[in-house]
């Protein structure tokens, strides 16, 4: 059935996750902690690396760029995929749903970077201790991630002004829990092969180049890990390195998944739980495998804990000791 052109729409309807409207009430609950789990842990993070001088370096300088890009891509979709579930509304703004696919381009894209940037950390670390702190200096360290910056925002720019000029047909249902480039290009009725030219190409390098990269950096580690005669530190080094590979894998899996390999460019469910891994677990998952399990860091939180329960203290026994004040002393503490 041909359907008929609408150059202009004030809204779309997201359709949401395929769960059966019984389970509302528990997914709700369970994406409502994932959501929670990773602005907490990764703001804990960006936290611990600002107050302790001995994280002051560039793999967390990086790690705390990461962590503000993992709150900033969930929070781009699962506040609004939290409220569609609890009120049961579904319509999106146009406006709205565009600056939702602008900005999960651009920290979906800064999280490419950063794992990019972070990998040739690690080999700067491993295969030249000797020369990691003149050539990862501060300058260094801030231009690179300005640079992801930089290029993201064009990145995430051209996709949105090639998509606003699109009509869309009289069918405004996105069959998704937010309105994603590839699922919005199929809903319009013009012709959509210079977006497609442009998401293989342009995309495509942007892709490719910095998982090249961190593929390129760990073959690097590992060639000079097995020259190394300490089975202990070989055995570390290869743990540490699986966990950010491990993270990799997943992150470039599920991406490559639905925009590369997905047939016709039709959402499928497993489209949409990959969707949801690649949005929502994985965020949660970094502050767990780059920073929890880092000795580090779990240093500097012991630290932080022991100040604060240090002030919670000191803070009572302030207030305890004026305890016998008469009442204009309460009042001005």
């Amino acid at each position: 059935m041909r359907r008929e052109n609408q150059s202009s729409v004030s809204e779309f309807l997201l359709l949401g996750l395929p769960i059966r409207p019984e389970q509302q009430g528990v997914f709700f609950a369970l994406f409502l902690g994932m959501y929670l789990t990773t602005v907490l842990g990764n703001l804990l993070i960006i936290l611990l690396i600002r107050l302790d001088s001995r994280l002051h370096t560039p793999m967390y300088f990086f790690l705390s760029h990461l962590a503000f890009s993992d709150i900033s891509l969930s929070s781009v979709t699962v506040p609004k995929m939290l409220m569609n579930m609890q009120t049961q509304q579904q319509s999106i703004p146009y406006v709205g749903c565009i600056s939702q696919v602008y900005f999960f381009i651009i920290f979906g894209c800064l999280d490419n970077f950063l794992l990019a940037v972070m990998a040739y950390d690690r080999y700067v670390a491993i295969c030249q201790p000797l020369h990691y702190s003149t050539v990862m200096r501060q300058e260094l360290c801030i231009s690179l991630v300005a640079g992801s910056w930089f290029f993201c925002c064009i990145h995430a720019l051209l996709h949105t002004l090639l998509l606003v000029q699109l009509p869309f047909c009289d069918d405004n249902t996105i069959p998704h829990f937010f309105c994603d480039l590839t699922v919005l290009l199929k809903m319009s009725c013009s012709d959509v092969s210079l977006n497609k030219l442009v998401i293989f190409t342009e995309g495509g390098i942007l892709f490719t180049l910095p998982l090249s990269s961190i593929l390129g950096s760990y073959i690097r580690i590992g060639t000079t890990l097995l020259k190394v005669p300490s089975t202990k530190g070989l055995f570390k080094a290869f743990s540490t390195c699986g966990s950010h590979l491990f993270v990799v894998s997943l992150y470039y899996g599920t991406l490559a998944g639905i925009y590369f390999f997905s047939s016709s460019w039709n959402f499928s469910d497993k489209d949409i739980i990959a969707s949801v891994m690649y949005a929502v677990v994985t965020p949660m998952l970094n502050p767990l495998i780059y920073s929890l399990r880092n000795k580090d860091v779990k240093q500097a939180l012991q630290i932080f804990v022991y100040r604060a329960n240090f002030y919670v203290t000191i803070t009572k026994s302030y207030y305890c000791s004026h305890s016998q004040c008469n009442m204009s002393t309460k009042t001005i503490i």
